[in-house]
């Protein structure tokens, strides 16, 4: 056989022929291409048997000999590679690959020599390149991967494999998205994002999805697909790479709601919120800005900040100042009206901030309308002065109720002596006259008293339930008397029934004092209307009066279309001895009085009033719900019966103490006359009969005339009790409305009146 060389793909090659005898090789062959693979020459190997298997390395010399063994015996036997050393000393890599005989030419056989140095090297880098390019896509982070048009995975990287859930790359092959771990729905996603690519023979880049692992760990990840086409153009594959962007999505998300949340506390301020830059041009803003300004985000888009505060000096001047403050000190602030879109102004007020942003300074801030506040200080000032004057009226209130108690004390006295004397006296003589007018001086000075008292919230009073309207209709008349003829009385009532529980005889008392300052008023005919009805005040209205609370009403209405006030007469109108009128035609107590009942009632007043145009006093009184009156105020008629029970009379003032003595021995009652609550104690002890009534000072030192009364109750069944006080001071009533079943008797106090009301008690 004649070997040759192929140049094409660089194998250099020969033929050999071994002869086998009696199971020894005895003789080689070598073909022509022996030399240039080998270096030797054909007869120096056909010379020395020996030598070729001699250059033949020890490690790879048994697979050697026993390969031709087995060739020589006549068993086909698979070619192997081996190394063999040239003559010059180099080694070469060739194939060694044994050709049977037929059975006719005896044992031994051919073979076929091939150097395969270039080849072995060509693998070996082959081999190395693909291990490397294997160990690149392993140690990538990305997912790598590639599939054919059928969808079966041809190969991936380890990270992908590891993904699926597959110890090697190789493991992927001929899978299918529908036979890894991940949801169906997704494996349909990747599938139709395959088909797009390969249909349109275009690259698909940024693929957000998700992807589910084989440990069930959900990842997001971005993925790019790119088409792998034939040498026609044609595409048969689809490359993939996906990078884990779990981490991005998620500070994405985060980032996202972070924004959301700032954008959500940003707009829910409710204030401006602005952030101008070192020109002064408006650059952000929130939502309220636009919604309070009126302008569209545009509109606002630059907007200097002076542009607000054209039209107003001051407030620019403020504007100015706060900003060349926040500039230089860092903070400001300023307030200004702030003019709108539509040309009205909101009054503001802003703080501003200096930011550096990128070595740029900027001012930022927030501005809120303070109409509200302006409003408030405006109400907080009027309610101080309204406060004020309540408190002066308190505080003189507090005063003439001190003075009216002792005073009342010594008119109980001197009215007393004057009506006892009187009635020792025959009416012609000379001193009969001169005691009528001391009697009718401290009766007089007692009626002031009482005002004062009414003025101070310290008269006691027996309320009961009235019907407005009735109560009203049946002083008409009356009231008509008292303010003439030439004055038109109107009267307006309200719905009935419109009912409150107070004294009768306050609301007289309200009537009258409002009716005579109306006619007072007017000059010459005029009109003077009584209204009644009901009203239900909220807390906006008392917002705005200091003395009210929210709550039902009756309203109780005087006006007049007289002369009228100015406002500093009306600010003083309540102050006790203050008036209008000349010199001896009015106490000053009259709306002081009114005043008082009202307040003692838990009522306010209103009063109107305008020069020339004339004044309504407005009463309010909380309005009873129950609409169940109780009886009419019965008539109370003098008695002049004479009693002989025993009477323990306790008073702290001797001369009231001695007088209230002799009116009721008088009258014929036994009296044991006590100074003090202790006195009066001890003779209630030492006295052997029945005490069928205790008469007692409200107010005492040592102790009150309530407290006195419950020792002596304990002691004395069937005692009677009447308490006597100038005012009672919440002992035995709660803001001068006395507790029931409690019998009072009002100083100053005539001997008749006494008289009626010890038998009144006595007959209880």
């Amino acid at each position: 056989m004649n070997g040759n060389r192929r140049f094409a793909d660089t194998i250099i090659e020969y033929v050999y022929t071994i002869r086998i005898k009696e199971g020894v090789a005895m003789a080689a062959q070598h073909g022509p291409g022996c030399a240039a693979l080998t270096g030797y020459r054909a007869d120096e190997f056909e010379n020395d048997p020996l030598l070729w298997l001699s250059r033949v390395p020890a490690e790879d010399r048994d697979r050697v000999v026993d390969m031709m063994s087995q060739a020589a015996a006549g068993r086909q036997t698979p070619s192997i590679e081996h190394r063999f050393v040239r003559k010059e000393g180099r080694t070469r890599w060739v194939r060694n690959t044994p050709i049977l005989y037929g059975k006719e030419a005896g044992p031994g056989c051919h073979g076929l020599i091939q150097d395969i140095t270039e080849h072995r090297q060509a693998e070996s880098l082959l081999r190395e390149s693909r291990d490397m390019l294997n160990r690149v896509l392993d140690t990538l982070p990305q997912a790598i991967f590639w599939k054919d048009r059928d969808g079966l995975y041809l190969g991936c990287n380890l990270a992908f494999a590891r993904a699926a859930g597959l110890d090697k790359p190789e493991q992927i092959v001929g899978k299918t998205d529908f036979d890894l771990p991940w949801p169906r729905e997704e494996a349909e996603a990747y599938r139709r994002d395959d088909q797009a690519v390969l249909n349109n023979r275009q690259p698909r880049f940024h693929i957000i999805e998700p992807l589910q692992q084989a440990d069930g760990k959900r990842l997001w990840i971005d993925t790019s697909k790119v088409p792998l086409l034939d040498d026609r153009g044609r595409p048969v594959a689809v490359l993939g790479i996906s990078g884990d962007i779990t981490d991005r999505k998620r500070m994405e998300e985060e980032l996202a709601r972070e924004k959301t949340f700032v954008e959500a506390i940003f707009n829910s301020v409710p204030g401006m919120l602005y952030l101008y830059d070192a020109k002064e041009r408006l650059v952000r803003w929130n939502k309220k800005h636009e919604t309070m300004s009126g302008y569209s985000a545009e509109e606002l888009t630059d907007k200097h900040v002076l542009e607000w505060f054209a039209g107003d000096e001051k407030s620019l001047k403020n504007i100015i100042d706060g900003i060349q403050t926040t500039m230089r000190e860092g903070t400001g602030e300023a307030e200004a009206d702030l003019q709108k879109k539509d040309g009205t102004t909101i009054p503001m007020y802003f703080t501003g901030t200096r930011l550096t942003i990128d070595n740029q300074p900027y001012l930022t801030g927030i501005g809120i309308d303070i109409t509200e506040r302006k409003r408030a200080e405006e109400e907080r000032e009027k309610l101080q002065a309204q406060l004020l004057q309540a408190q002066k009226i308190e505080s003189v209130g507090r005063l003439a109720g001190g003075v009216a108690h002792d005073f009342n004390n010594m008119l109980n006295v001197i009215l007393g002596h004057a009506a006892m004397a009187l009635r020792s006296l025959p009416d012609d003589d000379p001193l009969y006259e001169s005691l009528e007018q001391i009697q009718k001086a401290a009766a007089r000075s007692a009626g002031l008293t009482r005002q004062l008292l009414a003025f101070a919230r310290k008269q006691t009073v027996e309320p009961r339930v009235l019907d407005l309207n009735r109560t009203v209709a049946g002083m008409r008349e009356m009231l008509g008397r008292l303010i003439g003829e030439d004055i038109e009385l109107a009267w307006r009532p309200g719905p009935d029934p419109i009912l409150v529980e107070m004294d009768p005889s306050q609301i007289d008392q309200i009537l009258a004092n409002l009716c005579v300052n109306a006619r007072d008023a007017i000059k010459g005919t005029g009109i003077i209307t009584i209204e009644t009805g009901s009203i239900d005040i909220d807390e906006s209205y008392c917002a705005e009066h200091a003395d009210c609370t929210p709550g039902a009403y009756v309203l109780l209405a005087v006006s007049d279309n007289g002369s009228g006030m100015d406002p500093a007469t009306v600010a003083r109108l309540f102050e006790p001895f203050f008036t209008t009128k000349e010199m001896g035609k009015g106490s000053g107590l009259g709306l002081a009085t009114i005043y008082g009942i009202v307040r003692q009632n838990r009522g306010f007043i209103d009063v109107f009033s305008r020069l020339d145009m004339g004044t309504s006093f407005r009463v309010y009184l909380p309005r009873h719900t129950d609409e169940t009156i109780s009886a009419a105020r019965e008539e109370t008629t003098t008695s002049s019966e004479r009693g002989n029970e025993t009477i323990l009379l306790v008073e702290d003032e001797s001369m009231l103490l001695n007088m209230t003595t002799t009116m009721l021995e008088f009258h014929g009652y036994k009296v044991l006359a006590a100074g003090t609550p202790a006195e009066a104690l001890r003779l209630s002890r030492e006295h052997n009969g029945i005490i069928h009534l205790l008469i007692t000072d409200v107010i005492m030192p040592e102790m009150n005339g309530r407290d006195l009364a419950l020792l002596l109750l304990s002691r004395h069944t069937g005692l009677k009790v009447l308490f006597m006080s100038g005012y009672t001071a919440d002992v035995i009533a709660h803001h001068g409305v006395l507790d029931e079943g409690v019998h009072f008797l009002q100083k100053p106090f005539s001997i008749n009146k006494l008289a009626e009301k010890v038998r009144e008690v006595l007959e209880s």
